[in-house]
């Protein structure tokens, strides 16, 4: 991960509140560091583990989510992939084409689409699965098993919180 990406949290942050008095520098120290994160993080297994094996970050999302969740409504896939509607309908066109997804006729509405996994993409999904949970592996021991544990409950209550939260936007 590029040094400028994290490094300059800091500096935007009390230069932010130079600029703006009051500003609430620690909510926006956790948004501006868990952003810069999950994208140095991503960026990083996209480049090591997914391209290599053949396919973009947003494709191993869809093909993960079907992975576990099995066959369902592209709406669905979408909403558990955290996708529009829309990148699911494009990119199960090129995972269809590669032979790594199926899509079928949704049962009652004619209009809705079932994707799910070819034997090759779950194949392939199981193999490429060891080399992103090695890659995870190696960013979880940058920390010890205490502080690991302690990030991961935090992270899981901002989860549950914001999932409750009314005035949150989903997709």
């Amino acid at each position: 991960m590029s040094e400028d990406l994290l490094s300059f949290a800091s500096p935007a942050i009390d230069e932010t509140a130079r600029r703006l008095p009051g500003t609430d520098t620690s909510a926006m120290a956790l948004v501006l560091l868990l952003t810069r994160v999950a994208s140095g993080l991503t960026y990083d297994l996209e480049s090591t583990v997914h391209r290599p094996a053949g396919w973009s970050w947003s494709a191993w999302r869809l093909l993960f989510t079907l992975w576990i969740s099995g066959p369902v409504e592209s709406r669905r896939a979408a909403e558990l992939s955290g996708m529009s509607r829309a990148a699911v309908s494009s990119l199960a066109n090129t995972l269809v084409g590669a032979g790594l997804l199926e899509r079928a006729a949704g049962e009652g509405d004619g209009r809705s689409v079932v994707l799910s996994l070819s034997e090759r993409g779950s194949a392939a999904v199981a193999e490429t699965f060891r080399a992103h949970n090695a890659r995870e592996a190696q960013w979880a021991g940058l920390l010890d098993p205490a502080e690991l544990a302690t990030l991961t409950t935090l992270l899981g209550r901002l989860a549950d919180a914001a999932h409750a939260a009314d005035w949150i936007k989903r997709r």
